[in-house]
């Protein structure tokens, strides 16, 4: 398997390492964002959110949730994104399932999202559609 993070969990590449638990890696992130961007990874390869077991999606965003403090605290941000981009349309890269926490500081120019608004009635056909 050609997957840069599984060579990084199995130490064939190396990395800044943070944390690391029985179902889960987490380490620097080499292009940051910010300062202190750290991915937190499975172990086992998964490409995304589509296929990862829910016990071991949920070993990740614990992991996520644990160190988001220590990562904010860090690098003194003012706040945290924890993300996760699914295949190419959404800006994966990489293919195998992480979660970005990516430290944020007022006006570091890094722009998330922008939002758009539902023509009158779409959202509820939307809803409907995935209910």
């Amino acid at each position: 398997m050609d997957c840069i993070f599984c060579k990084i969990i199995s130490g064939d590449i190396p990395t800044d390492k943070i944390y690391a638990d029985e179902h889960t890696l987490a380490f620097l992130d080499i292009p940051p964002v910010n300062f202190g961007h750290t991915l937190v990874v499975p172990k086992q390869h998964f490409r995304n959110v589509f296929d990862i077991p829910v016990d071991v999606w949920q070993s990740v965003l614990s992991t996520a949730h644990r160190l988001a403090p220590f990562v904010r605290d860090a690098v003194s941000a003012e706040g945290v994104n924890i993300s996760s981009s699914n295949e190419p349309s959404a800006g994966q890269t990489v293919f195998h399932s992480h979660t970005h926490i990516i430290p944020r500081f007022a006006g570091d120019g890094h722009v998330s999202w922008t939002q758009k608004k539902y023509p009158e009635g779409d959202a509820t056909k939307v809803a409907e559609r995935i209910r």
